[in-house]
């Protein structure tokens, strides 16, 4: 028998007084809660109202056959992944391929053996109660994403608060690295690995005292050390966060230059991650491409002169060839919506 907080509803549907009671006889002592209907129509609207673990649907029904009420309750939604098994005294090939068409999990003819009707039902009920859990996991899953992305944005959005200068800065890096590598081929959880460390590409600046990095002037040799830093604490910051361990390519890795001569680790060529030798690029264009204390922004032609001869040195050839490609499409967009207008 089962225990109570395990209790499945099963909903038995047929026309028929003694079809339903002889049913419920078989379920009643192994402690499932039973709602009963007797035509198609009270079928689909109990199913509706109760979301039962297991509907018990007979063929053979008036008005609305059993084919047709299951090929209704695949149709909703909310009821698509209710296990159906059909009692029937059909035993042609024809009826049984019909109601696999119309979505049946089983089939059980009459007279069914009890022994064999119980043992069924106790699997399928078994195996939809995994699946709901599963279902739940996976929706909590999803929940904390968003709730831990929501963080992420957050961290994202009060670094940039704290440098005026550069607010608005991470979103539109953001934005541009998920198109670049999406133009690359990348997709999936990879994407969103590579969106995540885009994100917090500077979290380590938060590491960085305010004189450094506020300081409206040039800044000199020993500030550029505690500066060229952030990279490394941003490491030490995100590392031992399970969540985030698959994000960290590009906050630790981002400065480093293809010829070898970046930092924090002096790494080049294929050894930089992919993700930071994407955003490498991105981060050059937008900090070019907008105002800072020091400059007025360039105008993308500039931007697009002063990126292209760094292919070899600075950044990945492959990866500047497919960025200069996305600019070339946005400018020759941009060239025919002013034409237009």
């Amino acid at each position: 028998m089962l225990m109570n907080h395990q209790r499945a509803t099963v909903l038995i549907v047929d026309d028929q007084v003694r079809g339903r009671e002889a049913l419920a006889s078989v379920l009643e002592a192994e402690g499932y809660k039973l709602t009963f209907a007797c035509n198609g129509a009270e079928a689909i609207r109990m199913a509706r109202l109760i979301i039962p673990d297991l509907v018990l649907l007979d063929v053979m029904m008036p008005e609305m056959d059993g084919f047709e009420v299951c090929h209704l309750l695949r149709a909703d939604p909310a009821l698509a992944l209710i296990p159906v098994i059909m009692v029937t005294a059909l035993d042609d090939r024809d009826s049984l391929l019909q109601g696999i068409e119309a979505g049946a999990d089983d089939f059980i003819s009459k007279p069914f053996n009890r022994a064999e009707l119980r043992a069924r039902i106790r699997t399928i009920t078994r195996l939809n109660r995994f699946r709901a859990m599963l279902d739940e996991r996976q929706q909590a899953q999803e929940e904390l994403t968003k709730a831990y992305d929501a963080t992420l944005e957050g961290w994202s959005r009060a670094l940039d608060l704290r440098d005026h200068e550069t607010e608005g800065h991470s979103r539109r890096v953001t934005e541009m690295t998920v198109c670049l590598a999406k133009a690359m081929g990348i997709e999936g959880v990879e994407l969103e690995h590579i969106r995540r460390g885009a994100l917090l590409h500077d979290i380590g600046k938060m590491g960085v005292p305010d004189a450094i990095l506020l300081k409206p002037g040039p800044l000199n040799e020993a500030e550029w050390e505690v500066m060229r830093r952030h990279p490394t604490m941003a490491h030490d910051l995100l590392a031992p966060i399970s969540y985030l361990r698959h994000s960290l390519d590009i906050p630790w890795s981002h400065h480093e230059k293809w010829d070898g001569s970046g930092y924090p680790r002096g790494l080049a060529g294929e050894d930089i991650p992919l993700a930071a030798r994407i955003f490498a690029i991105v981060d050059v264009w937008d900090a070019l491409s907008n105002d800072r204390p020091y400059r007025r922004a360039w105008p993308p032609e500039k931007v697009y002169a002063y990126l292209a001869p760094q292919a070899g040195s600075h950044f990945d050839p492959r990866v500047l060839a497919a960025f200069l490609q996305l600019l070339d499409e946005r400018m020759s967009c941009a060239q025919i919506v002013s034409v237009s207008v």
